[in-house]
């Protein structure tokens, strides 16, 4: 053990873990989550203790918390044990080949400030490369899933041309503003839907979006006004009934990317599909949905560009943060009440990268 060591009562190092005190029902609330403090374990031969830096917090992980919905992604989450989650971490003690001390990871874990892992059996999802020099809670948002998801269903599967109109839903989101703003640097008309008049203006004074649409209001009549000549590539993260609108605004030859689904995360019933499907017919359209880690192999290309953008001052990270593992549950609650604006993440100790 080096540094970062977890804090000890008498003999025993403690640890902070977030668990899932009950299953929500609907949208979660913070009831639905405690904060216990537990023992940890001496690491063993093979295994990797890490020091959690900052927990990422996304809306699709709110699936595996319903009874019965495990999958080949995760199993279900069981009550009463810690919640997980994406986590940027960093290695403090390692009896495994792979991991050294000092390494930054990101990788699915337990919303915890400490956790330990089966060096053989653990997947990493990022080796963060600090010689960067940015905080590396970007590696949780905009170089991470959400900012590639943006920049592959954008680009491999909206394929975007400049002067074309480009719509993406829950457009205030860690996914939204980074499709919005790649949209924007690739020349189209950007036009974002959002949940109140205060992320509009935010993202047309601060983003560059051209326009914004209240899905609270006539959605309708508002992509009527704003996307007179059709919408040509629809970014979708919420599905719903949104899509079945928008289904009705589409020009010819339009893409539609379907990246997520927020408007049935917290649905116990099954939502009704579009009824307009045949609008893909008779405007020769296609909808296509994506995976991000199937374009693994270009990670680094995307990452290269999106910190290009970055540096020129044409991409912003648009990010919300918080501190503490006692706001995990919460800040995870005010997600789906839409309270935050950008990448959702929580500081549990410093992200800023460390001087080489």
């Amino acid at each position: 053990m080096t540094t970062g060591e977890a804090p000890k009562h008498g003999n025993s190092r403690l640890n902070k873990s977030v668990v899932l005190k009950r299953r929500p029902v609907g949208a979660p609330t913070p009831e639905d989550f405690g904060v216990v403090v537990g023992d940890l374990e001496p690491v063993v031969e093979s295994h990797v203790e890490v020091e959690n830096l900052a927990v990422s917090l996304d809306a699709g992980f709110r699936h595996w918390m319903d009874e019965g919905s495990g999958d080949h992604v995760l199993p279900a989450m069981e009550l009463g044990q810690p919640v997980m989650g994406l986590v940027l971490s960093r290695v403090i003690d390692s009896r495994h080949r792979s991991f050294e001390v000092g390494d930054v990871i990101v990788s699915r874990l337990a919303w915890q400030e400490y956790s330990q892992f089966n060096g053989d059996l653990h997947h990493v999802k990022i080796h963060v490369d600090e010689s960067l020099g940015l905080d590396l809670g970007v590696h949780l948002g905009i170089l991470g899933d959400t900012g590639l998801s943006a920049y592959f269903g954008l680009f491999d599967h909206g394929r975007p041309t400049a002067g074309e109109t480009v719509l993406v839903s829950a457009a205030a989101g860690a996914v939204g503003n980074v499709v919005g703003q790649l949209a924007r640097i690739h020349g189209c008309r950007v036009i974002g839907i959002v949940s109140d008049d205060e992320k509009a203006r935010y993202l047309v004074d601060s983003l560059g979006f051209d326009g914004c649409i209240n899905r609270h209001r006539d959605v309708a009549a508002q992509l009527k006004e704003l996307c007179p000549n059709g919408v040509d590539v629809y970014f979708d993260n919420v599905g719903g009934p949104i899509l079945e609108v928008v289904l009705d605004h589409i020009a010819a030859r339009a893409r539609i990317v379907l990246c997520g689904a927020v408007a049935t995360y917290n649905s116990s019933e099954k939502m009704p599909g579009p009824s307009n499907l045949f609008s893909l017919v008779t405007k020769n359209a296609t909808m296509t949905g994506f995976l991000t880690h199937q374009s693994h192999d270009r990670y680094d290309e995307a990452r290269s560009r999106i910190v290009e953008w970055m540096r020129g001052g044409e991409l912003e990270n648009l990010e919300h943060r918080l501190y503490g593992i006692e706001s995990v549950g919460p800040a995870f609650c005010d997600m789906f009440a839409g309270r935050n604006l950008g990448k959702t993440l929580v500081e549990l100790k410093s992200t800023a990268p460390e001087p080489r």
